[in-house]
């Protein structure tokens, strides 16, 4: 497979997701690895997973999975974590400039220089990724920000659209720009953290064996591709963070009461991710 085998080397990555175990399934042997690199590592993520149909413990999964993703961040170095209460299953009836207000917020509070995103067919078909992703193209097409799409090789996509009868969707070698050697430990312990979703039999563990220790990502924003091409990086009016009735409220720093910080600043928490490296 071609494609450069190196990470960007970012000094501040926001990852946009729409669930809670995003950031640990699909994106995160990627954002251990910029953890690893030295970055300080962000997640905006738009809901709260409630709508599963997994339930691998008991309780509500709009509390359960609020604190598996806290967990999940200390396990793979993540800094700082902003979680909205959009309603899971139903993202793509929000707007895209709405979504990408709280991007703006979050890329400004973090200094953001990258976006990683799942790509922009869902990866899993899931229509709230496919909705956190535009928002996140949105706002990268404003703020002049690189995006990358995290994707699947297709004879992988192939492999499990076969055994399990799901909808993965996946990139021939021509249509992937990195293909990346990763270390997994913190992601599996990451996964560990949400034993709400990470049940016994989950296609989940089959993905991670086929993928083995790479992972694939395409430029969507920013950066010359593999398929020999710009992508459009012409800045466009910036979204606002959304206000009024019926849509999160900002407050003074510009997230809603709802975008629950989970770490604000890493640097004086014991289980930064500089210090879980020690």
């Amino acid at each position: 497979m071609s494609g450069c085998r190196r990470l960007p080397g970012w000094g501040s990555v926001l990852a946009v997701v729409a669930h809670p175990d995003d950031e640990s399934f699909g994106l995160g042997a990627l954002l251990a690895g910029f953890a690893a690199r030295g970055a300080a590592v962000s997640v905006l993520c738009f809901t709260r997973g409630e709508a599963s149909t997994l339930r691998g413990v008991p309780g509500e999964l709009a509390t359960v999975r609020v604190a598996e993703l806290e967990a999940a961040a200390r396990a793979l170095g993540i800094g700082d974590v902003t979680l909205l209460g959009y309603p899971d299953g139903r993202l793509d009836q929000i707007p895209v400039g709405e979504l990408a207000g709280h991007i703006v917020a979050a890329a400004a509070r973090t200094h953001a220089v990258g976006l990683v995103v799942f790509d922009p067919s869902g990866v899993t078909g899931h229509p709230d990724h496919r909705q956190a992703t535009r928002a996140a193209l949105h706002t990268a097409a404003g703020l002049g920000l690189p995006v990358l799409g995290w994707t699947l090789p297709a004879d992988v996509a192939a492999a499990l659209n076969t055994e399990y009868d799901t909808a993965f969707a996946g990139h021939p070698a021509s249509g992937i720009d990195l293909s990346v050697p990763v270390d997994r430990t913190r992601q599996y312990a990451a996964v560990r953290c949400h034993p709400s979703q990470a049940v016994p039999g989950s296609v989940l563990w089959r993905r991670l064996d086929l993928l083995g220790d790479t992972e694939h990502a395409r430029w969507l924003h920013g950066q010359t591709t593999n398929r020999d091409r710009r992508v459009p990086g012409q800045r466009q009016p910036l979204p606002r963070v959304p206000q009024g009735p019926g849509r999160p409220e900002t407050n003074a720093s510009g997230r809603p009461p709802d975008a629950r910080p989970i770490v604000e600043d890493a640097e004086h928490l014991p289980w930064s991710g500089r210090e879980l490296e020690r």
